[in-house]
């Protein structure tokens, strides 16, 4: 199987090779753009970037699949603070799935400041005097302590957009 992810990031490369590992997938990396602000200001932007990510991973291969995989924040309704959200989407050219995956509550004084238009992984490096922490633990590995890091959180929306692909309870177009 090969698959074309629709980043270079070493994450998100690493996510797919890690989710896909029982297919023993040829992975690419593909640089392309996400068609949304660098950082995603909601569930629907977030999901727009995997889906631009998927796609255009898969027009510039030979690939089987194209899977992309978008980080954002999100205003939850209902749920206090600013959150963390994950995404991905995965398309054969034919049918586009999404999954997502863990989310979390950011704190208060990293949201002020994404609130004020910076962005979440040179906020990260920042906060903690460190550089490239997107390609590396991310903030879920450090907000949860290591109990997650971003290639596992990564790795869960991967195998929710992928899965659909695999099992046959997904006949047809969804409901809406």
């Amino acid at each position: 199987m090969h698959v074309a992810v629709g980043s270079t990031n070493p994450v998100k490369v690493e996510a797919v090779e890690r989710t896909l590992a029982r297919y023993e997938p040829s992975v690419t990396a593909v640089a392309v753009d996400s068609g949304v602000p660098e950082q995603p200001w909601s569930i629907a932007e977030t999901v727009t970037g995997a889906e631009n990510r998927a796609r255009r991973a898969l027009e510039q291969t030979e690939a089987s699949y194209g899977v992309g995989l978008e980080g954002g924040v999100a205003d939850l309704d209902g749920v206090p603070g600013l959150t963390l959200v994950m995404w991905a989407a995965v398309t054969d050219g034919r049918r586009l799935e999404r999954g997502s995956g863990p989310s979390l509550r950011l704190p208060d004084r990293v949201a002020t400041r994404l609130d004020a238009g910076e962005e979440l992984g040179p906020v990260m490096d920042d906060l903690l005097g460190t550089s490239g922490v997107a390609e590396t633990e991310g903030a879920a590995g450090v907000l949860t302590d290591g109990l997650t890091d971003r290639p596992s959180a990564l790795s869960h929306a991967v195998a929710c957009a992928f899965g659909p692909f695999r099992v046959p309870h997904y006949a047809g177009p969804p409901r809406r």
